[in-house]
């Protein structure tokens, strides 16, 4: 038996462990406890070894037993997990793949039109919700970008009022600076985003009242880009008129669809106020009753849009708060999104169970079950901020504690007094490490929405693809894209 034992101290030594990935975490866990037991003989053999003289004897003998009794258990229960492994994961692979979700087909990079449509639709009816992280500088777009990749899921890049003046530079004082960095950062990612082989929805983020001439100006942008390049620079947009009364919240986002629509640009609204404040915009001391919508209002959103195009989507309030709270501060209802559906169907008298695209506001913070339960009731897009500012920064902060002696000065470091510190100090270094920490931040947003593996990433051959990646349209076709979404429209008008 202490045979035995050795012998399967030895196997599990010589042999590399199955690593967790391979495995999942039943059968990790099993084969560290077949491990742990058959290094029980080496550790009896250790305890003898180490006694007093005196006691030799008797405690060789009781840690040989014991060494014994751990390789014949090794041993025996080694049969057991053996079997037992190779059934779990017949189990394991036939239940992946009757769960596996059949990849959306739309082509990597830039969606907007009937392929954000077709890929916010698959999201829907496929049980996942779609990132959307708010980004500030190239490099945090890039870190999104790379996420997706490494996620194999469709990613949201989405600017902000103040995202979009951070990104033109804080010294650019003119009036239409806000608008001038959205463009930048949307050029920027339609460059890019083809490298990374992932579906990346171009969006801006929450527009108020008093920020409309930024709205403005980006849809301007979108119809100089759809003339000469037969799509718009950006795939979707959001009104946040939230603060408004209902029925002029409504009227301003259909006056605005009724522009959009001849792009084929998404629009998100919001009815209901999400709490917290973001960007310049306070609810901190809202009503509480403001931050959880009625079935009757998104409803009534619905009604008004549908009408004119398919092409939006609905951020109804269920006591979101932007910012995070300590738990139990702030109390989510996702439950109340179901009724929202369920309200909708009836109305509708239509068999689908869940008829409109739902979003979700304030993420950051939200518990797993929270977050499942809205990708449940229809929620198709979440908004992730606060969480990835801080995984961000954290990336610098710990290359910062790692690397602090060599941070102090251009030479100079723990080595030497006239060793150099520029691979330390140089800026691609350490938002490099920025980067990294927020990509693994991104994945875990990404495996919470269900959204990993939904799109294996298709990175292009190195090479393959032009420098240059903008290609004008046809005129004819694009005069002619623009007329077909002019004839939906206004056969939406009419019902058909």
């Amino acid at each position: 038996m202490l045979a035995a034992g050795a012998g399967a101290g030895v196997a599990a030594k010589g042999s590399a462990p199955p690593k967790a990935s391979d495995v999942g975490p039943a059968v990790w866990k099993a084969s560290k406890l077949s491990s742990a037991a058959a290094a029980g003989a080496g550790a009896g053999v250790g305890s003898a070894s180490g006694a007093p003289r005196s006691n030799r004897s008797t405690s060789g003998a009781a840690g040989a037993g014991a060494g014994a009794a751990a390789g014949a258990a090794s041993s025996a229960t080694g049969c057991c997990f053996f079997f037992f492994f190779f059934f779990f994961f017949l189990a394991r692979s036939s239940s992946q793949s009757a769960t596996m979700v059949t990849p959306c087909d739309v082509p990597p990079g830039v969606v907007t039109g009937d392929n954000l449509l077709k890929l916010l639709t698959h999201a829907k009816d496929n049980g996942y919700a779609i990132p959307a992280f708010n980004c500030t500088t190239s490099s945090v777009c890039n870190a999104v970008m790379e996420a997706g990749r490494k996620n194999n899921s469709p990613v949201m890049i989405q600017v902000s009022n103040g995202g979009g003046a951070f990104f033109a530079g804080k010294s650019v004082k003119d009036p239409n600076n806000c608008a001038a960095g959205a463009v930048a950062m949307a050029l920027h990612v339609r460059a890019m985003a083809p490298y990374y082989g992932i579906p990346v929805v171009l969006h801006s983020d929450h527009c108020a009242k008093k920020l409309l001439p930024w709205f403005d100006g980006m849809v301007e942008a979108d119809e100089a880009y759809f003339k000469q390049y037969g799509e718009p620079l950006y795939s979707s947009h959001m009104l946040d008129l939230s603060e408004e009364p209902d029925e002029e919240n409504i009227a301003i986002c259909v006056k605005y669809f009724e522009r959009l629509v001849k792009m084929k640009i998404w629009l998100e609204m919001e009815i209901g106020i999400t709490g917290g404040e973001e960007d310049g915009v306070n609810n901190e001391d809202v009503d509480p009753e403001k931050l959880y919508t009625t079935p009757e209002q998104v409803y009534a959103v619905y009604d008004a849009l549908s009408k004119i195009g398919d092409m939006f989507s609905i951020a109804a309030a269920f006591g979101n708060v932007h910012g995070v709270y300590k738990p139990g501060n702030v109390t989510l209802q996702p439950e109340r999104l179901g009724k929202h559906q369920a309200y909708a169907k009836e109305k509708l008298g239509t068999d689908e169970e869940k008829p409109i695209f739902l979003v979700m506001h304030g993420g950051s913070g939200s518990t797993d079950e929270e977050i499942a339960t809205a990708v449940k009731n229809g929620v198709i897009k979440m908004n992730i901020d606060t969480d990835t500012q801080w995984a961000y920064w954290d990336g610098v902060r710990a290359f910062e504690a790692e690397k602090h002696d060599y941070l102090q000065g251009q030479i100079g470091n723990p080595t030497g007094a006239d060793k150099p510190n520029k691979k330390c100090y140089d800026p691609r270094v350490w938002l490099r490490a920025a980067e990294e920490s927020m990509v693994v931040r991104c994945g875990a947003s990404i495996e919470k929405l269900s959204a990993k593996d939904t799109y294996p990433a298709k990175v292009p051959e190195p090479g393959t693809l032009p420098t240059y990646n903008f290609q004008p349209a046809n005129p004819v076709t694009a005069a002619a894209a623009q007329g077909m979404s002019a004839i939906k429209g206004a056969m939406h008008k009419v019902g058909l």
